[in-house]
């Protein structure tokens, strides 16, 4: 279960990403849409688990390796961000969430 203080970090992390991932997402990943559906932190706030949902999904692997890439530039990003009500900058795991295309999946099956 996860503490009061690990949901508000992570809404602050979700938050701080997705708006680094919309303003500079041109510039740092060539124009594919990112947005980060959910962020889990570990119980010592040191990790933060990122899951993202990318567009468009035939290119999904190579904005992945871009996002992996460039995570020290998106860690320095949020720390310059978040340097006031953080004390430790966590790491950060990138997953995909692949949510969006099971659900559409399922959907054409349902349909067919």
């Amino acid at each position: 279960m996860e503490s009061q203080r690990q949901s508000k970090v992570a809404r602050l992390v979700q938050k701080e990403l997705a708006d680094i991932f919309q303003k500079q997402g041109n510039t740092l990943f060539g124009g594919g849409m990112i947005s980060v559906t959910v962020v889990r932190m570990t119980p010592d706030l040191s990790i933060a688990r990122v899951y993202l949902s990318l567009f468009p999904s035939e290119k999904a692997p190579e904005l992945f390796e871009l996002v992996e890439a460039q995570t020290k530039t998106i860690r320095h990003e949020l720390g310059r961000r978040v340097k006031n009500q953080l004390r430790q900058v966590p790491e950060l795991q990138f997953f995909i969430d692949d949510s969006i295309d099971y659900a559409n999946r399922i959907d054409d099956l349902l349909k067919s």
